[in-house]
């Protein structure tokens, strides 16, 4: 699932590709996908409408249109956008065509992911929901303290909470957690404020790795071009339960206790406590 580098590298690609395109035409092949609109309606409001812009948000990747209009697209399992490139129509959901005549398309083998129009008050109000960006500098350590200690929650549960945090899912949760020592099970009211500060400077520097290697590919996630991600090579801890700690030798273990999620942790106490 992608999570906040790899939703950036996405947008990345297409704001620098895509800023100031007019939309020539919009084409629903699967309508399941989408909320808050029709196929009918996306279509007549987008029709003409030049792209200001694309950004992220937590998870999703957002298209801002001039005249306040929104498209949120959140990925989630299988979701793809892509620039160009041969149309796939078994699994294309969604086609929008420019006036230069380039294609995007959202493609989502199991159309879990989610295609929303919103309007500027809905927008804000969908952002307003969900938790501060890890990498905003205004997430300052004192806040992130209060996050986590203001509850009895698993440390891990807290960090994938995206009314609390957003972006972070299970890969970047894992990382953070083995970088800075900590034990993913633990209640975030046990952390000391010197932790809540190293699990924030690692949940950071994990993230930023990550953008710069274009995101983390085990199997479905794609950049807008159709490259694979290139950080699954630096993963520390999560996809390795049973292989030997990089930090203390011991042997890494897994279990899917916490939201029935793969959870990967070092069993010895002075290495993850």
């Amino acid at each position: 699932m992608p999570e906040l580098p790899e939703a950036e590298t996405i947008a990345r690609d297409l704001d620098g590709a895509l800023h100031g395109a007019v939309v020539r035409s919009v084409r629903v092949d699967r309508a399941d996908v989408l909320r808050g609109t029709t196929a009918r309606a996306l279509g007549t409001r987008l029709r003409g409408a030049t792209i200001g812009g694309v950004s992220r948000r937590a998870k999703s990747v957002v298209f801002t249109f001039t005249g306040g209009d929104r498209i949120v697209v959140t990925p989630r399992f299988t979701g793809a956008l892509l620039l160009d490139g041969a149309p796939d129509d078994a699994y294309t959901c969604l086609r929008i065509t420019l006036a230069d005549d380039r294609l995007l398309r959202y493609h989502d083998v199991r159309r879990l992911g989610t295609v929303t129009l919103l309007a500027h008050a809905a927008f804000d109000a969908w952002s307003g929901a969900l938790g501060p960006e890890p990498l905003d500098p205004t997430l300052t350590a004192e806040r992130f303290s209060g996050i986590l200690r203001g509850s009895r929650r698993a440390v891990k549960s807290i960090l994938m909470d995206q009314r609390r945090l957003a972006g972070v899912g299970n890969i970047y949760a894992n990382e953070a957690c083995w970088l800075a020592g900590i034990r993913p099970a633990r209640r975030g009211s046990s952390l000391r404020l010197a932790e809540c500060l190293a699990l924030l400077l690692h949940l950071r520097a994990v993230l930023s790795a990550s953008i710069a290697a274009r995101g983390t590919t085990f199997r479905d996630f794609r950049d807008a071009y159709g490259a694979r991600g290139a950080f699954a090579t630096q993963l520390q801890a999560y996809g390795r339960g049973g292989e030997a700690c990089r930090r203390c030798g011991a042997t890494l273990r897994t279990t899917h206790a916490l939201a029935g999620r793969q959870t990967v942790w070092c069993p010895d106490r002075e290495c993850q406590r």
